[in-house]
């Protein structure tokens, strides 16, 4: 009888406990949004709140590609598949890209 998998190393997981810090302040953001909403805050307030939250956002997203870039295309290069990676990496970026 086997153990269980070990979980796969991704990019991030060097950096997994920021990452998950910086997420938790997001989702404490947005919580703090649906209190200004619930609180009937001044419409410009709110908005600049989310603006916040998305620049929080972009910022995991960054660290997430920079960990993609720097590690999981690398093994896709081992493995002969940076092509088809790359491509990958880059529609993901494509659809960060598009916003409103």
């Amino acid at each position: 009888m086997t153990g269980p998998m070990p979980a796969p190393t991704r990019g991030y997981t060097a950096s997994k406990d920021q990452l998950l810090a910086r997420l938790r302040r997001v989702e404490g953001q947005v919580r703090g949004i649906e209190k200004m909403v619930d609180e009937d805050r001044y419409c410009i307030d709110v908005l600049t709140q989310i603006s916040a939250i998305q620049a929080a956002l972009d910022k995991v997203a960054l660290g997430l590609l920079d960990g993609h870039a720097r590690h999981c295309l690398h093994e896709g290069a081992v493995e002969g598949r940076a092509d088809e990676m790359a491509t990958e990496m880059m529609a993901a970026v494509g659809r960060l890209m598009k916003r409103g």
